[in-house]
């Protein structure tokens, strides 16, 4: 099968995240072409089977590129079996109030994009102290002060992605597409 998988990232995390599941593909035999969202370039989603877009949530929101590129191709996303990777640290948390808040991003972005996959995943993201510039550095210092549930060292980058999980629901949702195309 031939999948698309885009992504839109700001600090290198969504990126990692994306490589990670193209690589997963590519090694169970599909066809994976990777695609930063920030490049800007045309594609014609329905040469692919199925499409993983991943994006991450700053203050509340997700990059304009994955907004612009989710508008462009609505018609075309929704002729294809997608799946939406959210990443963010507060899906690394276990309070209800994080997955609402998740919850509320979401729908904030398909009502902006009119866009509603076929499955949402929350993934995990990750500190990266060390590239942030100063006052990127003290804001995350002060959401890293926050977790009460374990230390964070803001000196060091911290990962929460849960790579193991990651690849499982990666394996069962491309099964899914899979079964779903040999029905087809």
């Amino acid at each position: 099968m031939k999948f698309l998988t885009a992504y839109a990232t700001t600090e290198g995390q969504t990126q990692k995240i994306a490589r990670f599941c193209a690589d997963q593909l590519t090694d169970s035999g599909h066809s994976v072409e990777l695609l930063n969202l920030a490049d800007d370039g045309e594609i014609d989603i329905l040469r692919f089977d199925a499409v993983i877009l991943a994006g991450s949530i700053h203050i509340g929101h997700y990059q304009k590129s994955l907004e612009n590129f989710v508008t462009a191709n609505l018609r075309d996303l929704n002729q294809r079996n997608t799946l939406f990777l959210s990443v963010s640290l507060a899906a690394a948390g276990h309070e209800e109030e994080d997955r609402m808040g998740l919850e509320h991003c979401i729908d904030v972005f398909a009502k902006a994009t009119g866009w509603v996959p076929n499955r949402i995943e929350h993934i995990a993201g990750a500190f990266r102290f060390t590239s942030y510039d100063f006052f990127r550095y003290w804001a995350m210092r002060w959401i890293a002060s926050q977790k009460e549930d374990e230390p964070v060292d803001p000196h060091k980058d911290k990962e929460y992605t849960d790579w193991d999980g990651l690849a499982a629901m990666l394996e069962d949702w491309s099964s899914g597409v899979q079964q779903q195309g040999s029905q087809a």
